[in-house]
This record gives C-alpha cells, structure tokens and sequence, in this order.
C-alpha cells in the first residue's frame, strides 16, 4: 500500500525492531548471501507443503536462526511500502557414515570415498510469510564450498528481500529445508501501526476515527478473525476522506477486526484486532454463544470467536433446583467452536442439560437441549449404578441434597419409594441413559406413584364432600352460610391455579421493599400465582440469586407465566450500569437482589427479541417516569402504577382475559390494597401529605 513517508515516519517511531529504514528501489524480490556463499532466487514462488521429515544422508545445510529487518520499498520518491528484510542463519549439521570397510579392517578407504568429503554442500531452504491476507513461500538455493564445510560451525546468512506487509499486521514466518531434515523454525512478529486508524469509546458507542486527506478513496471492512477457517466478513463499506464510523458496544467481540485500503490496484490492506483485551468484547461473546442440538446426541458451541472451554451433563429435576453435574461418573469435554461433539449416551432425556464453562471454572452456559424435541422436564429419578471387582454394584438416588443410597432409611422422597425403585429397575420400566465398564445412568419414571397419592387424596375429598352433604341437609338454616363458604374456596382454589408471574425489583431502601410486598399481596388476591424474592429468603440464600431466579425465570414461563420487570430509579441505575451507560445505584448490591443477579438472564431475551409476551414492564406513578426505562426495555409494555393499573392486570392474565367490567373491578380491588403502601412510602408519618387520591387529579409531585 503506497504510503507517505511522514506517516511512515510517525507509526515506526523509535520501534526497537527497526535496524536501519533502508529504501529499496523497484518492485523486484532479490537475494544475497555472506562472503563465500552463492544463493540463487528461483523465479516464481512455489506451494507451501513442508513434508515430513527424512534422516540426513550426511553433512547437510540447516537454518538455525531467523532475523527480520524493516526496510522501504519506493516505487516513487515519497511513497512507499513497508517491506520485511529476512535473513537465514546456516550451519552444517550431521556427519559423515563410516566406510564398512574401514570399520572392518580398521584401515583407511580408496581414495574415492574421499571425494564427498571434500565436495561443497548445496541446499534448498524455504522461506514462508503469512500476513492476512497475504501467504507466500519462496525457494533460496545455498551452496557452501568445501572449505568452509565445518561440523557444527555456522557459515554464514543467505537474506531475502523483501515480504510487503501493513502496518500494523502480525507476520509469520517459517523457515525450512527442502526435503526436510528438521523441525522448521518459525518467527511472530507485531508491525507498527498508522497513527491514523484510532479507536475511542464513547458510552455504548466506540469510535473508528480514520484521519486520511479528504480526495482519498479507501475500503473499510470489519470482520471476525477465526482461528481456524477463513474470517468470517461482518461489514464492508468505501468510503471517501476522514471518517467516524460508530459500533454499539454490543457488536463487540474480542475476534473483531478492522481491515483498511486504498482504493487502487494491487493495495496492501493494514489489519488490527483492538478489541482482544476489552472486557465488554469476552461479556459479549459469552452472551451471543449458543448451544446448538444437530441430531439426539451430537450438538455444537456456536460463537463468533473461539472459546476456551469444557462442558459437561448434568441432571435437571423440575422444581427449581440447581442443575447437578453427573461429573463423576462422565467426565468433562473440551469444547471448541463450531465442531461437532456428541456425549456417549444411550438415550436421551428431558432433564438431561449441558453445562459450559470457560478456563476459570466459572458457569457461563446451562441448555436442556433436549427438552424442546423431548418435552417438558419429568419428575423422574435419576439412578447411578457403580460397578466394582467381583460383580459388586452398588445404587444411588441422585436427590438435591446428594446421591441417597438404595435401600435406604433416610428421610428423602428416593429413600421412602426405594423398594419401588428397584423394583422398577429390575422389571426393565428404568430407562438406561449410559452404560461402561465402572457404571451406568437409570431414568426412573415417578409418575404412577404420584398418580397413586392424588387417587387417595380424591378419594378423601369425596368422603368429605359425602360428609359436607350430609351435613347440610340435617342443618339447613345453614346451608346459605356453607354455600358461602365453598364458594369462597373455589374462588381460592381458582386463583391457586392461576398464570404465573414472576415479580423482579431492585431493592433500592426498605421503604419500596414494602411497597413490592403490598404489590404482590395485592396481585395475589387475583387468579395469579406470583413469585417474588421477598418471600423466598432461605431458599435464595441457600441456592444464590443467579441459581434462583434462573430456576423461577425458567419455570415461570415454561408454566406459559410472565415475568414482571418493576423499574425504580435503582433499577435503571443497574441497567445503565450492565449497558455501560451509568454507574451503580446505592444500596442496589445486597445480598438478596435478585434484579442484579438477573440481568444476565434476561438481556438475552430483550437482545434476541424474544421478550414480547413474555416480559411486562411496570413502574410507579410519583416515584419514575415509563420514558426513563432504558429503550431496549421499552420493547415490551411498560405500564404506570396505579393509573394504569386495568391495561397491566389485562397484560398479566392473558389469554384467558376477564370481562372489561370484571377486570375493572379487580383493578379497584388491587388500588385499594395497595393504597396504605403508596402514602406510607411517599408521605412518610409526621410529613404533611398535600393529598393522597391516586385518581386522576393526583399530581406526580414534581
């Protein structure tokens, strides 16, 4: 690529990798080599295939030492192109073979084995450059005389001129001999880059800030740089003149690369890779990686980058708890990017998950990939057979709390329904999941036990229903009071049975955790069955937020529930902070904030659009404004509470929506409920309340 000397002058600076900033005059590649030596350029590069290793017949030429120099090679007295001098240190390796003659009669040979080893050495050597996207190899031909033929003695260097490549490329070479005697060597080096090409950061935004003359036509291109494969284009654009070119911080990831161009022919491309190092770009990567299921049992990791990691099964139970490794009696896999595994099972399962981790065991991906074509998780019971000498095996219910031993006293649902298990195992109504010499997985179906349980429990409902009867019909000035009543726990049991929804807040003081609670005990006088972290301390704390409220998120909407996202200014606080707009929140990191702990969880959804539907968002009337709520979040409806509180329980219930005049009354319910909570938390006791209707003539207190 033709660049002005003053710009070259301003990238290679004071580089320690710069000898001396030589010109070369002329497009043509030329060799010389030390005093005494005779090397010879062929004509033409040749195909790159190193071969396979071969014994040396004797004494022969090997490069022992690469040396690169960064010269200029000027077509015209001002603009040049960087060029990469190579030099190839040769020294004289192996020996001579005996004479059996000579070892036989211990006398010296005729006269005509000596020949050979008064003869000059000749060599081939190979040189091999790499520059995306640039692959070249050249043959040089060495020939030593005689008399500098020394054992083990070096003889001198053979140069080449030149390899062009851009500034701020990373060049390989390789150099070796042709046949090969020895491993080859092989030398990485950095070249500098234009100051032009700058990359800033912005917020959520980075800057490409190209300064180049405003007549100057270039060719910009951002693509990923795989590690193995050809990169993989994103973007490609020519422009004209100086430019800013704007990236979301979400486009970020560390194999992202910039590839810059004069529009003319024949141009050298400069390539550089900023993001290697960005925190944001390896988040980034680990949210757009995906687990993806190709047949029953082979599956892939699909990334734009490679990614150092191993994964293994583990065994989901419904229920929300944590997914538990089956590390041993399986073992761990590498992972790499795009290529195909498959685990060595039997069968596959619902409640069979895969689990990614990177190189610091830390948990990053969890997928039941089989739960889709599969169904739903089932309430089986997953058995571990351990095999020893002799015949001996042993079985183990795999439980939350660990593996029980069968049979077993404990006090565990395995251990009571144990005798039942084996029974099944033995009758073959286990499902064999995995099988080897140390063991094997049994799926066991606990679905006629349960079965079993609801029958007796119908049973006794409708003994108790015989008795109620009876009852009314010997009392019946009470009937209407009984009747009242029953109606009642219908009612109850209705909203037992009612839509899931899963409330998510940002603890920002004590004051607006109150207010949630008096939410959610509103909404829980409804045909709704609502989670919230406030009533699940213990188990939050003895799982960790992330674990529980993967475990809600899932089985909320599995359970076609919906997930309710309710902004305070701490919530958007913590949104800008994981979207790099702003900084944390006060109080918004306790140990029970579950809103935190589930940003990871949900952006994927928001980002890959699959949040409409699933996702309500929510906030109060005095207290934030729905046009604060982060735009990515805006996706999904985003009501004012409590004016706009008929729209948001009509969102909550759906599909099967009440009657207009039904949601109505449900919406006056949920205010008057909720009313006490309002006024204590924004006019707190000994503070004048200048009004506290929430109707329509209540301000915003702004």
């Amino acid at each position: 690529m033709p660049v002005p000397w003053f710009l070259l002058s301003l990238a290679l600076g004071r580089s320690p990798i710069v000898l001396s900033l030589e010109r070369l005059v002329g497009p043509q590649d030329a060799t010389h080599c030390s005093p005494g030596l005779s090397c010879h350029l062929w004509d033409s590069d040749i195909l790159c295939l190193p071969g396979d290793i071969v014994p040396a017949p004797g004494p022969v030429l090997a490069p022992t030492h690469l040396q690169t120099e960064l010269v200029l090679r000027c077509r015209k007295e001002t603009y040049c192109d960087l060029c990469v001098r190579v030099a190839v240190h040769l020294a004289v390796h192996g020996h001579w073979e005996e004479p059996e003659d000579e070892e036989k009669f211990g006398g010296a040979a005729d006269s005509g084995v000596e020949e050979p080893r008064n003869a000059s050495l000749q060599a081939q050597v190979v040189l091999s450059f790499q520059a995306y996207p640039t692959a070249r190899c050249v043959l040089l031909e060495v020939q030593v005389p005689a008399a500098l033929v020394q054992f083990g003695q070096s003889v001198g260097s053979v140069v080449y001129d030149c390899f062009e490549a851009a500034l701020g490329s990373e060049v390989r070479i390789w150099s070796y001999t042709q046949p090969r005697y020895e491993k080859e060597l092989n030398l990485t080096q950095q070249l500098p880059a234009l100051p032009w090409l700058n990359v800033s950061a912005d917020g959520d935004n980075v800057h490409l800030v190209l300064n180049v003359s405003e007549e100057q036509h270039f060719g910009l291109s951002l693509y990923w740089n795989q590690v193995q494969g050809p990169p993989k284009p994103r973007w490609h654009k020519n422009l004209t003149g100086p430019q800013i070119i704007t990236l979301n911080h979400t486009d970020l990831v560390p194999c992202l690369c910039i590839q810059v161009w004069p529009l003319e022919p024949d141009s050298v491309r400069t390539n550089i890779c900023p993001f290697r190092e960005d925190p944001r770009a390896h988040q980034n990567l680990w949210r757009a990686a995906r687990l993806r299921l190709l047949t029953l049992q082979s599956w892939l990791l699909d990334a734009p980058c490679s990614l150092p990691a191993e994964a293994a099964l583990c065994w989901q139970a419904p229920g929300g708890d944590p997914c538990q490794p089956l590390v041993p009696p399986l073992s761990w896999e590498n992972v790499t990017v795009d290529k195909v595994l498959e685990f060595p099972l039997l069968k596959v399962h619902p409640n069979l998950c895969v689990q990614q981790v990177n190189s610091w065991e830390k948990l990053q991906l969890q997928e039941c990939l089989w739960a889709d074509s599969l169904g739903p998780l089932k309430d089986d019971v997953l058995l571990l057979e351990t095999r020893g000498p002799q015949d001996n095996r042993s079985l183990c219910a795999l439980e939350p709390s660990g593996c029980t031993s069968l049979p077993s006293k404990a006090s565990t649902r395995a251990a009571r329904l144990g005798e039942y298990l084996l029974q099944d195992l033995q009758s073959g109504q286990c499902l064999q999941l995995w099988d080897d010499d140390l063991g094997a997985l049994w799926a066991c179906p606990m679905d006629k036990y349960i079965h079993k349980r609801w029958a007796l429990l119908w049973l006794a409902c409708l003994l108790f229903a015989a008795a109620l009867s009876l009852i009314l019909l010997l009392k019946k000035d009470h009937a209407k009071g009984w009747l009242r009543l029953l109606k009642q726990d219908v009612c109850s049991g209705a909203a037992a049975r009612g839509r899931a929804a899963l409330l998510l807040y940002s603890a920002d003081d004590s004051g607006f955790e109150r207010l949630v609670g008096a939410l959610a005990s509103a909404l829980c006088q409804l045909p709704l069955r609502v989670a919230v972290d406030l009533w699940s301390r213990r188990e939050m704390s003895a799982q960790g937020p992330v674990a529980w409220f993967h475990a809600q998120r899932r089985q909320t909407l599995q359970e076609g529930g919906v997930v309710v996202l309710l902004f305070s200014p701490g919530a958007v606080a913590l949104c800008s902070e994981w979207l790099q707009e702003g900084v944390s929140a006060p109080g918004a990191h306790g140990p029970h904030d579950a809103f935190r702990a589930s940003l990871s969880c949900v952006l994927p959804d928001f980002l890959q659009g699959r949040a409409p539907g699933r996702y309500v968002g929510a906030c109060f009337d005095r207290l934030l404004h729905p046009d604060s709520v982060p735009a990515l979040f805006r996706t999904v409806p985003v009501f004012s509470l409590p004016s706009q509180l008929p729209d948001f329980l009509g969102a909550l219930q759906q599909p099967r929506a009440p009657r207009p005049g039904r949601l109505q009354e449900r919406a006056e319910q949920v205010s008057r409920a909720l009313q006490p909570a309002l006024d204590s938390y924004f006019h707190p006791p000994g503070t004048p309340a200048p009004g506290r209707g929430l109707g329509p003539g209540a301000g915003d207190g702004t």
